[in-house]
């Protein structure tokens, strides 16, 4: 046995970093020897990995704590100098110490416990890890990871054991490196494969009947009680296990009897695959556990697109279309809550100006009606569209070239682009290909609304973006194809021979979307339209590729990359906010934005209850502040509408937050015309404003996020945030009665730090009741 005498391991430092006190060495076993041998209760020594080598021989990761080093190094000492046993004449520790070959500083292949080829090599290259942490470190390896810019995949991607939990993580192997020897919570690492291949190509379709009737078994479905996704869509195979339960045969309908409610149209089958993703998400993430699922929510579907055979809507009656759909749904069931999902949109027709169909959605989702009586607001999730998808290589073009497709241009709806994580390649004759767009960059199927310059304040669209696949170039970048580990899984609608297809594109992503918001709408039963809207945007964030196109711009040209990849990607655990580092605020409240006389009304002040003794123990360590506000605006399309957005929107709001040298008196007269003697006059003040992710003038459409990053103790000044009215057709344009009605809004504010030592968390979800007139010196708490 050769050993080594001195436990100190260097380890990577950064400076972001606490290392925990301990090592981790590498102890080579003799074959067929137990790992458990090494476990010492007591003193808390603890195997972590264990494989074998190409002799047969264990080679097990020991993690020694500091407290430990002298047991070790005792039980080392002991049994080479110690005094022989009477029965046996064994030396001292020999169960322990016998089986050790060799002792050696660990290595991050101590814990590599896959192929070795598949391990990478450069310091730089990235990979999706599954690392095998300890399950009560799963958050502090969450912090650290982030402050790392790695990216943990969500919880819902995870798997639970007793000892551990998986999580696969983004990142390069440097800092997986770092990671493994500064926490000591990491006890393996391998490779992340969660591709559908092996469901999707490699079963037969028996397997894969029973891969999904076992799924279908383990999942608790929901009653009829729930919010639901309703998909306006080619119809839906309801025949499939995992659709049937949560759709029932009065929840198919049609915007003409003619056309049945089977999935049917130009794109047979499209309507069940989403229905797959907006119920169940990528199905690889279900099918790989064995743990029972909960479902929250169940689908509907509207078809809004004819069978094969069948002339195609005009145009001019998309809109109409929609609405019908629309009504349909909510005729039949009126008090159900609802997500509505359409992957559909008017093929390479830009949506750089308000269009019919456009305008329709931005009406059904402000409840505007012909008699100008309020339906109920709803909440409209829309694909950005697709962009081409050419084989070869020298085809292919930049997302930027290709305008977000119409009606994704509707202020009010939620447009989704595609993002991808995709980038492990499992199929063997795709060996020598390589994954087009980079993890965290834009899927290679969407587009964005870089190209939308003409006029002023278009909406920034995509608002999100979700994982809508990736493709693969062979090695001589001549050829690019769709595979099925680049994609996602959903159902299939030839649920006797296909139960299981790959799905990709801007329409997964949609469905995705629509999913996110149903659960959203399931965990918060009183939260409005226009707040699950705005939880969704909050709960956003950019992928380090896209941070790393962010971060070294300017506010305004910022700005411009949201019309490129949106607020980023959320999930569910952001946006209802539940860490315990996560201060999170919500408010709901109606507002009269105008005046009788054309002037305007309400202005609402919101007191801020920072909490003051965790930020003074912060000093000046940097938190995030982000701040979300969303309403619907009730359309006014034309000609002039398209040049300027106050003829569009009927009204709008913005938000303005204290500067921190500025007293309550002069923030109230910056932000309030009526507060100041000469109206016409701001007062002189600290700009303060270098600090915000993005500019004021950021700021159009009806839905508005802004993030701003300084020390925690220049927050305890910034404690008042005002909601105010800017202009719009109601103002100017509209008779006595519509100018002095009521609207609403939702107001999410979150304060985050990366120490997970302060409790930033309070439980406040209230709802701010009754107006603020403008002209009078009154603050509103949440």
């Amino acid at each position: 046995m050769s050993a080594v005498s001195d436990f100190e391991q260097e380890r990577p430092r950064d400076e972001h970093v606490t290392s925990e006190p301990g090592v981790y060495l590498e102890i080579e076993l003799r074959p067929n020897s137990n790992p458990d041998s090494l476990e010492k209760k007591r003193s808390h020594l603890k195997p972590a990995s264990a494989k074998l080598d190409a002799s047969e021989n264990r080679i097990v990761g020991l993690f020694v704590p500091e407290e430990a080093k002298d047991v070790l190094e005792s039980i080392l000492t002991d049994y080479q100098t110690g005094e022989l046993t009477e029965k046996g004449q064994n030396p001292p520790n020999k169960p322990f110490v016998e089986p050790i070959e060799a002792i050696r500083k660990a290595r991050l292949e101590t814990f590599w416990t896959d192929d070795l080829e598949a391990l990478p090599q450069n310091p730089s290259d990235t990979i999706w890890w599954e690392v095998w942490c300890v399950k009560s470190a799963e958050e502090e390896l969450d912090a650290l990871a982030e402050k790392l810019d790695a990216r943990c995949a969500p919880a819902e991607q995870r798997l639970i054991f007793p000892e551990h939990v998986v999580i696969p993580v983004l990142t390069t192997r440097a800092t997986i490196e770092l990671m493994l020897f500064a926490r000591f919570s990491i006890t393996e690492l391998r490779r992340a494969t969660d591709t559908p291949v092996f469901f999707i190509d490699d079963l037969n379709p028996d397997e894969q009947i029973e891969w999904t009737d076992e799924l279908a078994d383990r999942i608790e479905w929901p009653g009829t009680d729930v919010p639901a996704v309703c998909l306006l869509d080619t119809g839906v195979n309801r025949a499939h296990s995992l659709i049937e339960p949560a759709l029932s045969p009065d929840d198919l309908y049609s915007v003409r009897p003619e056309w049945g409610v089977d999935d049917t149209g130009p794109r047979p089958g499209h309507g069940t695959q989403m229905a797959g993703i907006a119920l169940h998400g990528d199905l690889v993430h279900r099918l790989k556990t064995a743990d029972p699922i909960q479902l929250t929510h169940r689908l509907e579907s509207v078809k809004i697109l004819p069978p094969p055979g069948m002339e195609k809507p005009e145009e001019r009656f998309y809109g109409p279309i929609t609405k019908s759909a629309v009504s349909i749904a909510e005729i039949a069931r009126p008090n159900r809550r609802r997500v509505f999902c359409m992957a559909v949109t008017n093929e390479d027709i830009s949506g750089t100006q308000p269009s019919t169909w456009s305008a329709a959605l931005d009406q059904e989702v402000a409840g505007v009606t012909v008699g100008d009586e309020r339906a109920p607001r709803r909440l409209i999730v829309v694909s950005a569209g697709n962009a081409p998808n050419p084989i070869m290589f020298d085809e292919i073009q930049h997302a930027d070239t290709y305008p977000i497709e119409d009606p994704a241009q509707a202020w009010n709806v939620v447009t989704v682009g595609g993002y991808t994580d995709k980038i492990h390649i499992e199929e063997p004759e795709l060996a020598d290909h390589a994954p087009l767009a980079e993890a965290g960059d834009l899927s290679p199927f969407t587009r964005t609304s870089t190209q939308w310059t003409l006029g002023r304040n278009r909406p920034f669209k995509p608002d999100i973006v979700m994982e809508a696949g990736n493709r693969a170039v062979d090695a001589s970048r001549t050829t690019v194809v769709d595979t099925t580990s680049l994609s996602v899984a959903t159902s299939g609608p030839d649920v006797d021979r296909k139960p299981l297809v790959p799905f990709r594109a801007t329409s997964a992503a949609t469905a995705e979307a629509a999913r996110l918001a149903s659960r959203l709408m399931a965990a918060n039963p009183d939260y409005w339209p226009e707040t699950i809207r705005a939880l969704m945007i909050h709960g956003a964030e950019w992928t380090e590729r896209m941070r790393f196109a962010l971060d070294p711009l300017g506010k305004t040209d910022a700005a411009n990359l949201l019309r490129h990849f949106g607020y980023g990607v959320p999930t569910l655990e952001r946006a209802v906010a539940s860490a315990e580092n996560h201060l999170a605020l919500v408010a709901q409240s109606e507002i009269q934005p105008y005046s009788a006389s054309s002037g305007f009304e309400e202005c609402h002040y919101y007191d801020l209850p920072w909490p003051r003794q965790a930020l003074e123990a912060l000093g000046d360590e940097e938190v995030k502040l982000k701040i979300t506000l969303s309403y619907f605006i009730d359309p006014n399309p034309g000609a002039l509408a398209s040049l300027d957005p106050y003829r569009y929107q009927s009204f709008g709001l913005r938000f303005d937050l204290r500067r921190r040298l500025e007293s309550l008196d002069t923030f109230k007269k910056r932000v309030n015309a009526d507060e100041r003697e000469d109206p016409r006059r701001k007062p002189a003040t600290q700009t303060d404003t270098d600090n915000w992710r993005f500019p004021d003038a950021a700021s159009s459409g009806s839905l508005h996020c802004n993030e701003w990053t300084g020390p925690a103790a220049w927050l305890l000044a910034r404690n008042v945030l005002c909601v105010k009215p800017v202009g719009g057709w109601w103002k100017n344009r509209a008779d006595k009665q519509t100018r002095q009605q009521k609207t609403r809004y939702a107001l999410v504010v979150s304060v985050k730090t990366s120490r997970t030592d302060v409790t930033l968390h309070t439980d406040i979800n209230a709802v701010v009741s009754g107006t603020v007139p403008i002209s009078q010196d009154v603050e509103v708490g949440f």
